[in-house]
This record gives C-alpha cells, structure tokens and sequence, in this order.
C-alpha cells in the first residue's frame, strides 16, 4: 500500500478521526471516482502529518441487495457507547431519493455493515448529508439537510434518534432555510433554468469553547461553493438559530468539520475545489475566540 498526498487524493466531505493512542489521523469521506453516478462503496486512509496518507483501504462496500446503488456520499463515523457508527447518505433505489443512513462497525478500520433499516430521514424527503449530535442530557440526534431540488430553499434540519441509533424518535424540525443568511445567493443551475434555489449541505456541530452551540453548513455564494456558520440562541440543538453575518470560507470549498491536532491546533477539514474529479482535501487551522471562528492564513 503506497502513500498519496493531498494533492494526489481525490476525496469529497472529509471527515477526520483522530486516534492519539495510535498517533494517527484516519480519512474517512466520499471516495467514488464519480460520485454522482453508481456508488462502489467507502474507503478510508490512514497519516501521522494530515500531508500523506497511506491507503485506500476499504471501509464499506454493499452487499447484493442493498437499498441503493447510486450516490453514496459523506461519511462521518462517531465512537458512540463503544461502537462506531458511520452516518452516510445513499440514493434509495425504490423512489429515488437521497436519504441518511446509520452503518456501524466494532472497529474504526470496518468494515462497516448497515445498522437502520434504510435512512433514518423521512423517506419522501430528498435529504442527505446527516451528522451526529449527543446534547447535555445524553440525547441523540441526527442534524442534517433537506435537499434544495426538493423545496426550492433548501432546509437544515433535526431530528431526535432513537438511544441505539437505529431510527428517528418523534418527527424532524426545521432549524432554518439557506436564504436565512446573509451571506447565501441563489443557485442556478442548469437542470432548472430561471429558477433561484437556495442550497444546504454538509452540516456538522461543533461546542465552543465559551459553550456556544454552532453549526457548520455549506451553500453557494454566486455559483461557487462556501461554508458559513449558524449559532444557537438557546444553546440547544432546536435553537433558534442566528446566522454569521460572513462566510467562514468562500473560495470554493466547503462540506466542513472540525477535530484537535495532536500538537492542539483547532484544524478545519473541507474539500476544493467543489467539481469532480478535481476536490481534494484542505486542512486549514482554525483560530477561536468568544465563540467566533476565524481560518488563519496558510503559510
């Protein structure tokens, strides 16, 4: 198994896991070649320097007969309650539609095997993009994103999960629309011509320091892919939400998370440029202070 850099690794919605027991840092994201047509499955790489990385290896691949065949997207995986439960959209093959399913595995190297029965999101819903949320009373939820093709603004949204993880518990809840921040502008895209969508993607939760409650999400300032950042009132995963006024990156790049660096820096994983086969991985360092987040300059 030979090393890949940054540069040489085609990797979309890069989530990391570091492991300081082993002094590494493991990779886990969208890996298909083309990820828009048929899904082949998930792999994962494993660095000491978040610069080269050794693998694939493989994470997931579907047995016969799995619920969908195309568009497997955004894994992240969780350690929860001694387990490792991987959360990762996939387009169902009976109605065509996106969905967030829970996969999980007693290893973080996998494989990792379906845990829900099909997306836990609503099945008439278009949704993608799920991440997990454990609140101050130990309660779990699944915040993810209702997709734009569907509602036309596109939605963040939460839902309660059952305490195994297995299924939602009691119906979802609408955190905010795309068109809410100030930073966002319409999306046009050629499939639906003279139309102004909003999109919601790549959703992730983050506690801060000072304990504010934030949420990382990625739309589109003037066609080209940003992040911005929502914080809640309350404190709450049910908000309500404020949004920053400015986006927290917008030079193409976008479906981020964060994670500690062994040496403590707080790092930002996203991937740019925002078109296949081109995105790779960007780990930036991130500066914190009073709850606000700012990208440092790269060196």
């Amino acid at each position: 198994m030979g090393k890949v850099s940054n540069g040489e690794l085609q990797i979309r919605d890069p989530f990391v896991v570091p492991v300081r027991e082993e002094g590494v840092y493991y990779l886990f994201g969208s890996t298909d070649p083309n990820i828009w047509g048929k899904g082949i499955g998930f792999d994962y790489y494993v660095g000491e320097d978040l610069r080269e990385w050794e693998g694939p290896y493989t994470a997931f691949r579907p047995e016969e007969g799995f619920y969908a065949e195309n568009n497997f997207w955004a894994p992240e995986v969780h350690l929860y309650e001694g387990r490792y439960y991987m959360f990762a959209t996939f387009r169902r093959k009976d109605n065509d539609l996106l969905g967030t399913a829970v996969l999980v595995s007693d290893s973080l190297k996998g494989p990792f095997v379906p845990y829900s029965d099909g997306p836990v999101t609503p099945k008439d819903w278009c949704s993608l993009d799920g991440t997990l949320f454990v609140d101050d009373e130990g309660q779990p939820w699944m915040v993810f994103c209702r997709e734009w093709q569907q509602v036309g603004d596109g939605q963040v949204c939460a839902v309660r999960l059952t305490e195994d993880l297995k299924a939602a518990s009691g119906e979802p809840r609408v955190l905010f629309t795309a068109s809410e921040a100030p930073w966002t502008t319409s999306f046009q895209h050629p499939r639906f011509p003279g139309q102004n969508n909003y999109v919601t993607d790549g959703t992730y939760m983050y506690r801060a320091e000072n304990g504010e409650l934030l949420l990382l999400w990625a739309s589109f300032i003037n066609n080209t892919y940003a992040l911005g950042v929502a914080r809640s009132v309350s404190g709450t995963v049910l908000g309500p939400w404020v949004q920053d006024e400015k986006a927290l990156f917008e030079s193409d790049g976008g479906h981020a998370m964060l994670f500690r660096a062994f040496d403590g820096r707080l790092m930002l994983a996203i991937h740019t440029p925002n078109k296949t086969p081109n995105e790779r991985p960007l780990f930036l360092e991130v500066e914190e202070r009073d709850g606000r987040l700012r990208v440092k300059e790269q060196e």
